[in-house]
């Protein structure tokens, strides 16, 4: 017993729904607690998947035994008029002998192939689903799938680090029993791996230390079909326009700047991976995609289809930013036209803006392509969020999670992006009307209007903008302001008359579900520093002070060992800053990555 104390006095026991794991207090294997809330979202669709995929096998068993039925009776009615034609000659000839007997060996053959299970029920058995996570670190996320995924095969966790795997291989046998007979450590490049496993794995998880741009290629071909992609990327600068041509780079998309720029993340990363997986005559179906904390993840089903890939232009679009107000508008790639029977793709007619705004008079910034069709399953969503409720003791993250979940199954799926209504009130230098006075302004008005999981005040809206702002017009008008400069874009918004007569008298739909029930939608941060880590073995200097708190730095470069925070880098005193660069200020030094590519720290 003092020889296991001995051995366990250098290591962390963390544990995390059903899960355990050893973590060296040093912190040389990359940990964040902050990701509970990704690994109990992961846990919660992936459960779903594997309600989902044996309804959809059971559905494809019963179809073809139904076809099997029709095609019997269509048979037995044919063979039936053809006894009717033939039984008087029947009875006028003599069968000899020989025939007799010859008719009854094929009778006995044909009742001995009846004992034989038939073509037509010879359907594939429905093996239990493989997981692969593709950057296991310390396995964490694997474990917690093999010990609270119920129908779960064999899980396949790689990481290229030796020392990630060999914490992966010892935390394995730290779980015990269950956990040893389901996953398998593996030291690989997951890139080449998923290369050489085309189509073997019916889910893959990439949640990388930054971009996942360099594993999409080789995730939508290692994912079966019908199979589950989830896929986090965390390098929100460049996803959200601050670093717009290395958006391009890596994503094939330019982003804009405005207030939808997390949902936009969301649907470049879409965009991006449906463009890698229509080189392999494949296409995407997003059945859940969120924005939490730091980082945004994309949950996608992979399906291949020559055909299908065709409407790929129907689903993304460019969009036209104004640079004056907050008026957005799509431009679609594609369109089909229908002749006859026959449908053919054609490029779209544009553009669907003059060269400057209508409404402002300023010009458009052009950004995308970005994914413009639906980015959740509203049937998936809801199923995800009952199972997660039916469930609720099996989840860390409960209250955020079901937070996230509830306001996404509330949201308008087929309007991409939103506005904050807070930045339009600050176009025209009024004050915000209430949202349940815009919402009812809206629904008032005939549209549809909803809130977004990704901004407290966001809203989302099939209304156009011309609707918009004639409702902020009104509202103006009954809320006077001082007068503004003539070449503001506010003022060019407020000179022109309101065309629609805007009601803000109460609607009966102004407030969701969720909000009439006080449901908590949006939730703050369980602790101070809720975020990023430090990647693993890096030297911890000042300017990780936003990351880690001035308590954990001080007491680092003091060299005390803190390890309340779960951080994963390695507590080493930091270089010497360079001279001019205060201990108190954030370095403006850029770091290399593996790739060998410029990033910001993070």
């Amino acid at each position: 017993m003092a020889e296991v104390e001995d051995k366990l006095k250098d290591y962390e026991i963390i544990r995390e729904g059903e899960a355990e794991i050893l973590q060296l207090k040093k912190n040389a294997v990359f940990f964040n607690p902050v990701q509970v809330h990704n690994r109990d979202m992961s846990i919660a669709v992936l459960r779903a998947f594997v309600g989902k995929r044996k309804e959809e096998h059971e559905a494809l068993v019963n179809k073809r035994n139904k076809l099997h039925q029709e095609n019997k009776k269509s048979e037995t009615s044919v063979q039936n008029g053809e006894d009717a034609s033939t039984s008087q000659l029947d009875e006028m000839d003599v069968v000899p002998e020989k025939d007799i007997n010859q008719a009854q060996d094929e009778i006995e053959d044909l009742s001995t192939e009846a004992t034989k299970t038939p073509s037509w029920k010879v359907t594939r058995e429905l093996k239990p689903p493989v997981v692969l996570e593709a950057l296991a670190a310390s396995g964490l996320r694997s474990l917690r799938y093999a010990c609270e995924v119920d129908g779960l095969g064999k899980v396949v966790a790689l990481d290229i680090d030796k020392a990630s795997i060999e914490c992966c291989k010892r935390n394995i046998k730290f779980n015990g029993a269950s956990a040893t007979s389901k996953v398998e450590a593996h030291v690989a490049d997951a890139r080449v791996y998923m290369l050489t496993h085309p189509k073997e794995f019916d889910v893959v998880d990439i949640d990388p230390y930054g971009s996942p741009s360099v594993f999409l290629d080789s995730a939508v071909q290692a994912v079966a079909d019908g199979g589950l992609l989830m896929c986090t990327a965390t390098d929100m600068a460049v996803l959200c326009g601050t670093n717009g041509e290395v958006c391009y780079s890596k994503y094939g998309s330019y982003p804009t700047k405005g207030k939808y720029c997390h949902e936009m993340a969301l649907r470049i990363l879409l965009a991006s991976i449906e463009s890698h997986a229509n080189r392999y005559k494949r296409y995407i179906v997003p059945v859940l995609s969120v924005f939490m904390d730091f980082y945004v993840r994309v949950f996608v089903r992979v399906f291949t289809s020559a055909s299908e890939i065709k409407n790929t232009p129907l689903k993304l679009s460019y969009i036209y930013q104004c640079v004056g107000c907050d008026s957005f508008h799509l431009q679609c790639l594609g369109r089909t036209i229908s002749k006859n029977s026959t449908v053919k793709h054609a490029p779209a007619i544009g553009p669907v803006v003059p060269q400057e705004c209508s409404d402002c008079g300023k010009k458009f910034n052009v950004g995308g392509p970005i994914w413009s069709a639906p980015i959740h399953d509203q049937d998936w969503v809801v199923s995800t969020l009952a199972g997660v409720k039916s469930m609720k003791d099996r989840y860390p993250a409960y209250d955020k999670i079901t937070s996230v979940l509830t306001t996404v199954s509330e949201e308008l799926h087929d309007a991409p992006l939103f506005f904050s209504l807070h930045n339009i009130a600050g176009t025209v230098k009024c004050m915000s009307p209430s949202l349940v006075m815009f919402r009812s302004a809206v629904l008032n008005a005939g549209y549809r209007i909803s809130s977004t999981h990704v901004n407290p005040l966001g809203v989302k809206s099939d209304a156009p903008w011309d609707v918009i702002w004639d409702i902020m017009r009104c509202w103006v008008k009954n809320h006077p302001i001082k007068e503004q400069p003539h070449d503001s874009p506010g003022t060019a918004i407020l000179s022109k008359s309101p065309t629609l007569e805007v009601d803000f008298s109460r609607a009966v739909a102004a407030l969701s579900k969720a909000q009439m029930k006080k449901v908590k939608r949006f939730l703050p941060n369980p602790e101070r520093h809720w975020g990023p880590k430090v990647r693993a073995g890096r030297k911890i200097t000042s300017k990780h002070v936003s990351l880690l708190g001035p308590e954990a730095i001080n007491s680092i470069l003091n060299g005390a060992v803190s390890h309340e925070d779960g951080n994963g880098a390695a507590l080493d005193k930091p270089a010497p800053e360079p001279e001019g660069i205060k201990d108190d200020e954030p370095s403006t030094k850029r770091q290399k990555t593996g790739d060998d590519e410029e990033a910001n720290e993070p």
